[in-house]
């Protein structure tokens, strides 16, 4: 039984191991076939959207861009980036389609998310209750 066990704990291992070092290879395929399987569902098309890395030009087709952030300039000045976070333009834009929000008022509820979840106010102050603040 302990044999059984142990070959069992070695296999996941192993497995766990070549799955996490060639996770470059596979996830790209396990992301499309989500994909394509997500827009056949009744409503798909609101539960995931697909961003390209891109550039900041993509950025502003993809709406995420106004006139209180402006990505006109990074473009216009041949900026190189990859342009925005994409983590961050996934979380917005989910924020603009669930809450039917323009893109300034879908960036303020994600921020307000993340202050939230870092321990700070509304304000901008930290909520520690031993945050001392000389000013």
């Amino acid at each position: 039984m302990g044999y059984l066990l142990y070959s069992l704990s070695f296999l996941v291992l192993v497995t766990g191991t070549l799955l996490f070092l060639t996770r470059a290879r596979w996830i790209p395929a396990f992301q499309d076939a989500f994909h394509s399987l997500t827009q056949h569902l009744p409503g798909g098309e609101y539960l995931y959207s697909r961003l390209a890395p891109g550039s900041f030009e993509d950025d502003i087709e993809a709406g995420l861009s106004s006139s209180t952030f402006d990505l006109t300039g990074n473009v216009e000045g041949g900026d190189g980036r990859a342009g925005l976070d994409d983590a961050a333009k996934r979380e917005v834009l989910r924020i603009m389609k669930k809450r039917r929000l323009k893109f300034d008022e879908a960036r303020r509820v994600y921020m307000e998310q993340r202050f939230q979840e870092n321990g700070i106010g509304a304000d901008g102050r930290p909520r520690d209750p031993k945050f001392v603040s000389f000013s």
